[in-house]
């Protein structure tokens, strides 16, 4: 079976890619290298896979190039590609709205051209809001710019879904951990500082609270999802939640080092507590997460710990 992966160069689809690999999938990658964050993290996440049976790697920018040559002969997409974070979101919108909802809408489109069917589509937490603590029913209350278009790009796959016959499953993710994180992202600043010595900035009061998930807990859910129900909208979450100041405290545990705090006001468009009730994703695929909060810190610590070294060398 060939499936196609999108953002098959970032944090989540180069695992994403590498897990369908094990499985014995073939697997088509896209990525467009938005410069985001430097090209190097991801170069550095496609070593992984190039030159890996089964894995062919086309450099497309959806916002532009048409995927068709990609998905021909697909039987299932993974739509992962998009510009996330809320901060830039207030300041570049276009950029989000292209990446996010624009590119989303040409991939439809491609895939209605070469008949692929199915399309699990990768969401965010982000939609739900400043309260995102619950199961599916929540509403949707998006306080950012970028949570906006993520919803956008849900509805856009829905209306694909009732216009021409796709089978869409949505999935939100909330707050993905672990090797090859995005170096804009709270854990891995945190981490970072803490291993070179550098104060620790904390936005707000430090109280916000966070549902985390492994990577691999994440990219397990997203491979179930392909025989889940169309039409279905799944929270992916692992299950332990932790306010930022307890991330912090079990940073310092595992480092083994005291972090030296500085303080930012809060960002516009945070969310105050996040925590995803999964049981209608257990009831429908049988997953649950694996990899507890302590275990999947400790692994990214390790992983950063490499990560410099290299850097240094």
């Amino acid at each position: 079976m060939k499936c196609v992966v999108t953002g098959a160069a970032g944090f989540i689809g180069s695992h994403l890619c590498e897990a369908l690999l094990d499985r014995g999938y073939s697997v088509a990658g896209i990525d467009g290298f938005i410069p985001y964050y430097p090209r190097w993290y991801k170069d550095a996440n496609l070593s992984h896979l190039l030159g890996r049976h089964g894995f062919a790697f086309h450099e497309l920018d959806l916002r532009c190039h048409d995927p068709i040559r990609a998905l021909d002969g697909a039987e299932a997409v993974f739509h992962l590609a998009a510009v996330p974070g809320l901060t830039r979101s207030w300041t570049e919108f276009d950029l989000y709205q292209d990446c996010n909802l624009t590119a989303t809408q040409r991939l439809l489109q491609g895939l209605d051209k070469a008949g692929v069917r199915r399309i699990v589509l990768g969401s965010t937490s982000s939609v739900y809001g400043r309260y995102a603590c619950g199961d599916e029913t929540l509403p949707t209350n998006p306080i950012s710019p970028y949570g906006v278009t993520k919803l956008a790009a849900e509805n856009m796959a829905r209306a694909h879904a009732d216009g021409r016959d796709l089978e869409v499953v949505v999935l939100r993710f909330f707050s993905v951990y672990g090797p090859r994180q995005r170096p804009d992202m709270a854990y891995h600043r945190f981490i970072h500082a803490m291993l070179h010595n550098q104060p620790v900035t904390i936005t707000g009061d430090g109280h916000q609270v966070r549902g985390n998930t492994y990577v691999s807990d994440c990219v397990a859910a997203t491979i179930a999802a392909l025989d889940a129900t169309p039409g279905e909208t799944f929270n992916v979450g692992g299950g332990e939640s932790a306010s930022v100041w307890d991330i912090v405290h079990r940073l310092e545990a595992i480092i083994g080092c005291k972090a030296r705090i500085e303080r930012e006001v809060a960002r516009p468009g945070d969310q105050r507590v996040t925590g995803a009730d999964t049981r209608r994703l257990t009831r429908h695929t049988g997953w649950t997460p694996q990899v507890s909060l302590d275990e999947g810190l400790s692994r990214q610590v390790e992983w950063q710990r490499t990560l410099a070294k290299r850097i240094a060398a």
